[in-house]
């Protein structure tokens, strides 16, 4: 388990959640939990054209991602789904973390550094996970009207540049003497070029 451990500003660490701490895009896998398998494999052949528009470049990320939340999620009760979430993080979600990764970040807290996870992922079932070990959580919110789900993000999706704005406008990088920075995909490209301790694909071999 990871300690709370009093932090200084020495150094600091970001890292991507998706494909770095765990082994599986993790809202894939709340829809799953929410909605059951067979409800989400039929909604991903509903939602095909858009699913390949996205590939191909012809959608951003952000519109795709809307498209695919309103599908699934559009008027349900926040609440709930908050419910479920919280749920989630406690039956499914330690199954799907690295322990190699875990591991790093137990490092980190023991040497006093901050850890801020920045995920593209909607906070709902990150930030009950981070605020267990004093983890900082920056990640995609979702829009709520009159206590449901709208299906837009608020405000913009958390990934590739927007973790770069996300960082400087809540750090000042000048003040760390190191500064690193986890990450998987393209999209975390912009924030591992912040740092000055770049780990890509850091944890391909991991144990559960």
């Amino acid at each position: 388990m990871i300690a709370d451990i009093k932090i200084d500003n020495t150094e600091i660490a970001f890292f991507d959640f998706d494909g770095t701490i765990t082994s599986k895009d993790t809202l894939a896998e709340v829809l799953k939990f929410i909605k059951g398998k067979t409800n989400y494999y039929f909604g991903l052949l509903v939602l095909s054209p858009i699913i390949v528009s996205y590939k191909i470049g012809l959608l951003s990320n952000h519109r795709a991602k809307e498209i695919l939340l309103t599908y699934f999620l559009k008027e349900m009760d926040a609440s709930k789904f908050n419910a479920l979430c919280r749920e989630f993080t406690e039956k499914k979600l330690p199954h799907l973390l690295k322990k190699s990764a875990l591991h790093e970040i137990r490092k980190h807290l023991q040497n006093r550094t901050p850890v801020i996870v920045i995920s593209a992922s909607p906070e709902n079932w990150i930030f009950p996970w981070c605020s267990k070990f004093n983890i900082e959580c920056i990640a995609t919110k979702l829009e709520v009207k009159d206590g449901k789900l709208t299906g837009k993000i608020e405000g913009r999706n958390c990934s590739g540049l927007e973790k770069v704005k996300h960082i400087q406008t809540r750090y000042k990088l000048s003040d760390y003497k190191k500064i690193h920075a986890y990450g998987d995909s393209k999209d975390d490209l912009p924030m591992l070029n912040l740092a000055t301790e770049k780990n890509y694909k850091p944890f391909r071999k991991y144990s559960y």
